[in-house]
C-alpha cells in the first residue's frame, strides 16, 4: 500500500506492509520514477539513495528496496520489463534486475558530466544518455562500452530525450538552449531544429517535458505555455501548430490512450486541465467525469502541493556561467595605465622639487 507524503516541495511515499505497519521508515524526496510499458511495474528513486520497485497488477506490491550509489536523475524500465536503468549525478548508468528484485545494481556506462536523462530504443537495443555538457550518446545495450554515435549540436544542457515509438529510428531532444531537435540517432545526424524562443517574443525559456502522440506537445517551464507541433514524416519536419496558454505555470503534461492531453498546473482552483482535439484544434474539456473526480481530489489534498508552489526550476543552476574576459582585461589595463600615469606624475613632481632646490643653492 502507498501513502503520499509531501516533503520539501516534492512527493514522497511511505511503504506499508499488509498489516498496515511501515515497511520502510522514510519520507524522502522522490527524484525520478517510471512505469513499465505494460504498466505492470513501477519504479522510483528517492533522495535517500534508494530504488524502490513495485508490481502494480493485480494489486500494488512492493517487491524490493535497494540502495543506489549516487542520487539519481532519471530512470527507465526496459521494454522487456526485465531491467531498470538508472542514471545518476556522477554521470553513471546502472542496471537493476526486475526478475531478481533483490540483486545489486551493475554499472553499464559512464559520462564525465552529470546525466539528466536516459532512454531506450523500442527494441531495447540502444541506450541513449543525455548530459549537462550538451552531449547525447548512443550505446549498444548488450555492450554499453561500444558507442554507436554522438548527437551533437545543443549549446546548453540536454534536459530530455525521447525515441518516437512510431518512428523508432528518430529521437527528439529538448535543451536549455531553447531548441527542440530531431535526430537520426544511430548516425548522430540532426534532421531538424526548432528554436522555441522564436515562437514567442517572451524572454527565452527552457523546455522541460516532451511527449508524443499524433502530435507533439512541449511544456515550457518559465512561461505558462504548452506548444503544439505536428511531425511530418515525409519531410521529417516539426511543424508548429499552435499554443495552449495556461493561467499558471505548468508542472507536467501527459497524453492518455484515447488522445486527450492532461495538464497539471500550479493553480489550486484549476490544477488539472484536459484538452481534446476538435476539428483539428485542441479544445478544453470541462464536463469529463474523470477530470472532475481527479480535480476534486487534488483540490482536497492541495496541502501536498503547497511546498512546490513558486519554487525555482531545478534546471536554473545548470546553465553555463559566462565570463567576459575582454571586459575584465580592459578594466585591469585601464587601472594599470592610471597607476603608471600617477607614478610618472609623482616622479616628475619629485624631480621638479629636487631641481628647484639645486637652483636655490646655486643662486645663494
Amino acid at each position: 500500500m502507498l501513502k503520499a507524503v509531501h516533503e520539501k516541495n516534492i512527493f514522497s511515499f511511505l511503504y506499508f506492509r499488509q498489516d498496515g505497519q511501515p515497511a520502510v521508515k522514510a519520507s524522502d524526496d522522490i527524484l525520478a520514477f517510471a512505469f513499465s510499458s505494460s504498466g505492470g511495474y513501477f519504479a522510483l528513486t528517492d533522495d535517500n539513495k534508494r530504488l524502490v520497485l513495485f508490481r502494480t497488477k493485480p494489486c500494488w506490491e512492493c517487491l524490493s528496496v535497494r540502495s543506489v550509489v549516487r542520487r539519481c536523475t532519471s530512470l527507465i524500465i526496459t521494454a522487456a520489463e526485465d531491467k531498470i536503468l538508472v542514471a545518476d549525478k556522477s554521470g553513471d548508468v546502472y542496471s537493476y534486475s526486475i526478475t531478481e528484485p533483490q540483486k545489486a545494481g551493475k554499472i553499464e556506462l559512464g559520462h564525465l558530466s552529470l546525466l539528466l536523462d536516459v532512454a531506450l530504443s523500442p527494441d531495447d537495443q540502444y541506450i541513449l544518455t543525455a548530459d549537462r555538457d550538451e552531449k547525447i550518446r548512443v550505446s549498444l545495450t548488450r555492450a554499453p562500452h561500444n558507442i554507436i554515435s554522438f548527437c551533437l549540436g545543443h549549446r546548453e544542457f540536454v534536459s530530455r530525450i525521447f525515441v518516437i515509438p512510431n518512428y523508432p529510428d528518430l529521437m527528439l531532444s529538448a535543451s536549455g538552449d531553447c531548441t527542440l531537435r530531431l535526430w537520426e540517432y544511430k548516425s548522430g545526424k540532426e534532421v531538424h531544429c526548432c528554436h522555441l524562443n522564436s515562437l514567442n517574443k517572451t524572454e527565452a525559456t527552457k523546455n522541460d517535458k516532451v511527449w508524443v502522440f499524433d502530435e507533439l506537445c512541449v511544456l515550457m517551464l518559465s512561461i505558462p505555455t504548452v506548444y503544439v507541433f505536428q511531425f511530418d514524416a515525409a519531410t521529417q519536419l516539426l511543424n508548429y501548430r499552435h499554443q495552449i496558454s495556461l493561467k499558471r505555470k505548468g508542472w507536467d503534461i501527459a497524453f492518455e490512450e484515447t488522445g486527450g492531453l492532461w495538464i497539471l498546473q500550479e493553480d489550486k482552483e484549476a490544477s488539472l486541465l484536459l484538452y481534446r482535439p476538435v476539428d483539428g484544434h485542441w479544445q478544453p474539456v470541462a464536463d469529463d467525469k474523470g477530470l472532475m473526480k481527479m480535480s476534486k481530489y487534488l483540490h482536497d489534498n492541495w496541502t501536498m502541493f503547497e511546498g512546490s508552489v513558486g519554487t525555482e526550476s531545478c534546471y536554473s543552476s545548470l546553465y553555463k556561467a559566462s565570463f567576459d574576459n575582454m571586459a575584465i582585461y580592459l578594466q585591469k589595463k585601464e587601472e594599470r595605465l592610471q597607476q603608471q600615469q600617477k607614478k610618472r606624475k609623482e616622479l616628475q613632481h619629485e624631480s621638479n622639487r629636487q631641481t628647484k632646490k639645486i637652483r636655490t643653492r646655486e643662486s645663494s
